[in-house]
């Protein structure tokens, strides 16, 4: 099924997500629906908190930006309860969007590599080190657990050049080619 998409604005987007317990009821269902949800809006990675859930949980989908002949393969995973142990002191800048935030895009400066701990979706303990793009949207979903949007990594300049577009969306005054729930 797919879910509304919460946009800029929602409390939800702001806060720190919780933990998910292994009784959490339906939790293969709502994966799913995250997939659904994620591929209709032609996302690459969709945290719980946009489906309005504040729940330590996000799925990620980097096959798809690959070409088929590509050295890379991308990975598609549901992380549960991650946390990023390490990050490396190389960094890059790299232009970013959200489904939460249509329309907006700017150039966000994250570390290359990461090492996460997280549990699959039947609860075993994995742990894995990433990086270039994969590392890169791992992270953005992971700031949207810890409450923490793209937008607020922004440049000053640029903070200043989206604040209107930014009001827009709080206020519901945009469209988008899949369903948002506006604060």
């Amino acid at each position: 099924m797919i879910l509304p998409i919460f946009a800029y604005g929602q409390p939800v987007l702001k806060k720190r997500a919780e933990t998910i317990e292994k009784d959490y009821p339906d939790l293969d269902q709502l994966i799913e629906n995250m997939w659904e949800t994620m591929y209709n809006a032609s996302g690459v990675g969709l945290a719980a908190p946009q489906v309005g859930l504040s729940k330590r949980l996000f799925v990620v989908d980097t096959a798809q930006m690959y070409e088929e002949d590509s050295e890379k393969e991308g990975i598609k995973k549901a992380f549960i309860n991650p946390v990023i142990l390490l990050r490396s002191d190389e960094e890059g800048k790299y232009e970013e969007g959200c489904l939460s935030i249509p329309e907006v895009q700017g150039d966000v400066e994250r570390p290359f590599r990461i090492r996460i701990k997280y549990q699959t979706p039947d609860f075993k303990d994995v742990e894995e080190d990433y990086e270039g793009l994969e590392a890169r949207v791992i992270q953005h979903e992971y700031d949207h657990l810890e409450g923490i949007l793209f937008v607020e990594k922004l440049g000053p300049l640029k903070k200043k050049r989206v604040a209107k577009k930014l009001e827009k969306i709080r206020r519901g005054q945009i469209t988008a080619k899949y369903k948002l729930k506006f604060a």
